[in-house]
């Protein structure tokens, strides 16, 4: 019954060995070697054969009792490091040492600024309006003046979820909503999310814009200009210049782009002596698109353009918040970095 004597003896062997480790990592070297498959036990179980019929049924339970008392040593040995190791960690607690302040997160930008810019426009006496972002094709483009064969289609590249149902591509369509449910006078703006088929370094498939619009007796351009320059400066600063150039918009008649003196160079065109990458040394940086309502776009919400008149303007949240906060890589909006967000609190 060698085999027998070999077994106990393991025990004996294996406690020799818990007492010279002092790690766990030694721990499961024992482990490895003595309960492994090609372990000690393993090895001396492999001659079980040469017994004879008689003998095995002993050396099997021998060999059984065996291994259960090498795994209460081990497991006994592995509790007690845990135990001393936990030990010499608390012995270097000091609780007299203030803790550290979690995190406790922050608006993104983006936000901050949409936040910012309704709350400029709530002081104006503006009224906030919401809707839907999936839109049928009427408020998105038939009554904004630009019905089905109008090229001015083709200047926004529309995900359709049907041939009518598309993901708005503007809050624009919030305009006719609103203007379909009140009578003038009528001032709001329209804050959300946005959906083009856009992805490239400058466009993202969604993004965010605010449409703002006003509608009364006799509003005039000069309106607009002073409404959209007090609102430029309030979020760039005072001595922000802002200029108007013509453009083009289906619902808007005349229309113009707004551009402000580039917020990175001061509008000089240069930081310090090399030239700016933001307005490419203009001193001018485009901001947003503005006009007085076309009277089309009247006509398809029911108010008399004889009697009213409008401006509407819009804006890409974005782009705003990349000017005022100096933001040079679109991508960092979508990272979630918390080293970049962690700047905003």
């Amino acid at each position: 019954m060698n085999l027998t004597h070999e077994l106990e003896g393991l025990v004996q062997e294996l406690q020799s060995g818990l007492d010279q480790a002092s790690s766990l990592e030694a721990l499961e070297e024992l482990r490895v070697a003595f309960l492994g498959r090609k372990g000690r036990l393993a090895q001396i179980m492999q001659r079980l054969p040469e017994l004879s019929p008689e003998d095995r049924p002993a050396v099997g339970k021998t060999a059984n009792i065996v291994k259960q008392q090498l795994t209460e040593l081990l497991d006994g040995r592995t509790a007690a490091l845990s135990r001393a190791a936990e030990d010499a960690r608390l012995a270097l607690f000091d609780p007299t040492i203030p803790g550290r302040q979690p995190w406790q997160g922050s608006l993104h930008p983006v936000t901050l600024v949409m936040t910012e810019i309704c709350d400029i426009f709530r002081g104006l006496g503006y009224d906030i309006v919401t809707g839907p972002e999936v839109e049928n094709d009427f408020y998105n483009f038939e009554a904004l003046n630009m019905p089905s064969d109008h090229p001015a289609r083709d200047m926004q590249d529309t995900l359709y979820v049907t041939e009518e149902i598309l993901m708005r591509t503007h809050t624009s369509p919030l305009q006719i909503r609103t203007m379909k449910e009140r009578k003038p006078p009528v001032a709001a703006i329209a804050p959300g999310k946005v959906y083009r088929r856009d992805s490239d370094l400058t466009h993202t498939p969604m993004f965010h814009q605010i449409e703002g619009f006003m509608v009364d007796h006799k509003v005039s351009m000069a309106e607009l200009r002073g409404t959209l320059t007090a609102f430029l400066q309030a979020v760039f600063g005072g001595n922000t210049k802002v200029r108007f150039r013509p453009s083009f918009f289906p619902f808007t008649e005349p229309s113009a782009e707004v551009d402000i003196s580039c917020c990175i160079c001061g509008g000089k065109g240069t930081v310090n002596g090399a030239p700016c990458r933001v307005c490419k040394q203009t001193g001018w940086v485009e901001i947003l698109g503005c006009g007085m309502i076309d009277p089309e776009v009247f006509k398809s919400v029911g108010y008399d353009p004889e009697l009213y008149s409008g401006f509407a303007f819009g804006l890409g949240v974005e782009r705003v918040t990349m000017l005022k906060y100096g933001i040079g890589d679109l991508r960092m909006f979508f990272e979630n970095d918390v080293r970049f967000l962690n700047q905003f609190v």
